[in-house]
């Protein structure tokens, strides 16, 4: 019997997840998830991402929200018996209004410092507040496009002035559980591609290109990560975390 696949089914129209009260997230539409791993420079900063596993991809699934599952990154139902509190108080107000701005000469740059989760690609070549206000150096707009892009919770966005636009990395909807050796922990799951979140209590969060929602159970920011997972040391056993 042939298996079903996002061609079938409308290339993914139907993708989304759904925070269940005090329970896991409900992915459904065929989401593909993956694992990538954040790889520094020579310096030590984060650089890059390095591609791993990949899941069978299925129609629907459920992940863990409250970090205990012992079938990681799946839901095992471990959230009922630890009793997991998954209240969400993550401002529901639109991105734009809550930035704050970077003005540069070629660039601009907006930042909503709640959403962040400490991933630290922004840190890199003098960091990116002096990058793009030395956006008119090429080198230096550059790097500052990639450093925002990369920035898995989307707190960081780079915009062209002229016109004004901003500039998103290309996203199909996808998931990534990110790992983080270099912090020896797991981090955030990464959602990209413009995936709908939808709260438990109905309505919904602002549809952004790049999310980072927490795994880990203990963001003080639910469902969205702000770097707990560094704090408590949280991992899903990934082989990268080994004598770390």
């Amino acid at each position: 019997m042939a298996t079903e696949t996002p061609a079938k089914k409308g290339s993914q129209k139907d993708a989304r997840i759904k925070v269940s009260e005090n329970g896991p997230y409900i992915v459904s539409g065929w989401i593909p998830l993956a694992k990538l791993t954040i790889s520094t420079d020579a310096d030590g900063y984060p650089a890059s991402y390095v591609e791993g596993k990949e899941y069978p991809l299925t129609e629907t699934y459920a992940l863990c929200r409250c970090g205990k599952s012992q079938s990681k990154p799946f839901c095992d139902g471990t959230h009922a018996k630890i009793h997991f509190d998954g209240t969400e108080i993550a401002s529901r107000s639109a991105y734009l209004t809550r930035a704050r701005m970077i003005d540069g000469p070629d660039l601009k740059l907006t930042d909503v410092p709640d959403l962040c989760n400490h991933a630290g690609f922004c840190l890199r070549a003098s960091g990116i507040g002096n990058l793009t206000r030395s956006s008119d150096d090429a080198e230096a707009k550059r790097l500052a496009i990639e450093e925002a892009g990369k920035c898995t919770s989307g707190r960081l966005v780079a915009w062209h002035k002229e016109p004004e636009k901003s500039i998103e990395p290309e996203f199909e909807p996808s998931i990534a559980l990110v790992e983080e050796p270099h912090k020896g922990c797991s981090g955030p799951l990464w959602v990209r591609g413009s995936v709908p979140v939808a709260p438990s209590d109905g309505g919904g969060y602002e549809v952004r290109n790049r999310v980072a929602l927490c795994r880990c159970g203990a963001s003080s920011n639910k469902p969205f990560c702000d770097g707990s997972h560094m704090v408590i040391r949280f991992t899903d056993g990934d082989a990268s975390l080994e004598n770390r």
